[in-house]
This record gives structure tokens, C-alpha cells and sequence, in this order.
């Protein structure tokens, strides 16, 4: 078998997995209720549009290569890791937003990455030779992302009881999969990887930066909320944009491109959760209730 073929399939696996176990935790009304509490409409164009564009002007700016560029854009075109809601948790951030968030932009992301993609990859110079199969893109997105979500809500629906014996096998099936695509994707590019120019990470990490700042601007309320915006908008979907370069661009530098600034942007994800986790109260202790006076009255007695 291809060695690309195996890391597609892994990707695919591993999403898959990732977004029906986000599935079994969600109800459709705590989906709707995420989506109401924030400014729905910003963070969408923030993500879709100004993040891909902010990318494109970065590269130029930094005068990186085609290939470098287009990684760069597939990972800007591709919000909402699924790991917000673990990275906000650990972040003591607002996890019934991040999961109803993420669960409503990831679900998106299947219809509006490609035309996102498209649009940025216009911009670059001999734009003609660069060609993404919209289409098949699409298909897969959707069988990949919104069918497993879906799957997921409806089981939650009809069996709450079996979502929860359920929900852990697939999640540490899916994150097994998706280290192991990973690790996998890494091994076979590690050279690649090993030579990548350092003006390429420059400007991933300046993106992941500014990504982080805008979406904290863009949340809404509670610092917990706005953090959940920020992580979101500054973590990319690293396996998304990975399906997209390998089922686009394989055998090409733009593969080791996304997983050299997907591994930056894991680094910086847990760099900006530990400084919130430092930064953010420990979760008060409950404290223990008074026995009624009557009780005390008897015990004295």
C-alpha cells in the first residue's frame, strides 16, 4: 500500500473518530446554545476569511515559496482543532462553549475550507498550475466530519446510555489513530520536516500569535469565553489540513509543510494553556453544608 494512501486513510480514521466522539458528548440544543452566547457571525469571518487572508499577506511579507505557502494556507482555512475542548479545559476556560463551538465551525469547515482554500490559493503567483478539487474535497469533507458528528448527536438522542459506554473506546481509539497518523506522517517526511526554512515557522508562529489576539478580541463576556474563541481561532485543524494537502497536493513539499507548522502550532497551543492555567483561579471547593439547628439542638442534647 502507498504510504500516502495509509496516511489518509489514518487521517480520515482519526478525524472521523475524533468528531463522532465529539458527537456522543453534544445534544443539538447545548449545539445551539454555544452558538448563541457568542458573536457567531465574527468568529466565522475572522476564521474563514480574514485568518487565510492575514496568511497569504505573512507569506509574501516573509517571501516564502509556493509550497511553504500553500501548507500555510490549508492550516489557516481549517479552524477549530477538535483538541479545543481539551486544551480548554486544561485552560480552566469555558468548556460548554468550546465543545458547541467547535462542534458548529468543524461542521462548517466540511463546506467552506475548500471554497476558503480556493480563494486564497488565487492570490498566488502562477495561481493556474495550483488546483484543488473542490468536489472531491467536498465529499470527503462531509463524510469525514459531518456524517460522523451527526451520527454522534443522534445516538447521544435516542441512547444516552450507550453514548457513554461508548464515548471512551472511540476517543481513545480516534486519538491512538491520530498520533499514530502523526507520528507516522512524521517519520516518512522527517528530513523534509528537518529542512524546513526557518521563515516558514517565523511565520506560522507570528499567524498563531496574531490568530490567538484577534479571537480573544472577537469572543465575547467572560474572559473563559473569549479564551475558548482565542484557542480556537489560534489552533488549527491540523488533521483537516492534512487530508486536504495529501488528497491535493501529495508527494509534494506542502505534506511535510503542514505537519512541520501543525507541530509548531501543538507547541504554542500548550504554551498558551499553561500560561492560562497559571494565570486562571483553581475551581473553589465546595464547602461542606451546616447540619440543620434541630440536628445540632439533638447532638448537643
Amino acid at each position: 500500500m502507498q504510504p500516502q494512501l495509509i496516511i489518509q486513510i489514518l487521517t480520515i480514521c482519526a478525524l472521523g473518530g475524533l468528531l463522532f466522539a465529539v458527537g456522543l458528548r453534544l445534544r443539538m440544543d447545548e449545539i445551539i446554545g454555544a452558538v448563541r452566547q457568542c458573536r457567531l457571525a465574527v468568529i466565522l469571518i475572522l476564521n474563514f476569511a480574514v485568518v487565510p487572508a492575514l496568511a497569504v499577506v505573512l507569506a509574501r511579507m516573509m517571501g516564502l515559496d509556493r509550497a511553504a505557502t500553500i501548507a500555510i494556507i490549508l492550516l489557516a482555512a481549517s479552524p477549530f482543532a477538535p483538541v479545543v475542548p481539551v486544551f480548554t479545559r486544561m485552560a480552566r476556560a469555558d468548556l460548554a462553549l468550546a465543545a458547541g463551538l467547535t462542534s458548529f465551525v468543524t461542521i462548517l469547515s466540511a463546506f467552506i475550507t475548500p471554497w476558503a482554500c480556493v480563494i486564497a490559493l488565487k492570490s498566488l503567483s502562477g495561481a493556474g498550475d495550483v488546483r484543488l478539487n473542490v468536489l472531491t474535497t467536498l465529499v470527503t469533507l462531509v463524510a469525514t466530519i459531518v456524517l460522523p458528528m451527526a451520527l454522534g448527536v443522534w445516538l447521544r438522542h435516542v441512547s444516552a446510555p450507550l453514548s457513554v459506554r461508548l464515548l471512551r473506546p472511540v476517543e481513545v481509539l480516534a486519538e491512538g489513530t491520530g498520533a499514530l497518523s502523526l507520528a507516522f506522517v512524521t517519520v516518512r517526511e522527517f528530513q523534509s520536516i528537518l529542512s524546513t526554512d526557518w521563515r516558514v515557522l517565523v511565520t506560522m508562529a507570528v499567524l498563531s500569535e496574531l490568530c490567538l489576539l484577534m479571537g480573544y478580541l472577537a469572543g465575547k463576556g467572560t474572559r473563559a469565553s473569549r479564551r475558548v474563541v482565542a484557542l480556537g481561532t489560534s489552533n488549527r485543524n491540523i488533521a483537516l489540513a492534512l487530508l486536504l494537502a495529501i488528497s491535493n497536493f501529495a508527494n509534494s513539499p506542502v505534506v511535510p509543510g503542514v505537519v512541520a507548522n501543525g507541530l509548531l502550532l501543538i507547541a504554542l497551543g500548550l504554551v498558551h494553556v499553561g500560561i492560562w492555567r497559571f494565570l486562571a483561579p483553581a475551581p473553589a471547593s465546595q464547602p461542606t453544608p451546616s447540619p440543620p439547628a434541630n440536628e445540632v439542638a439533638d447532638r448537643v442534647g
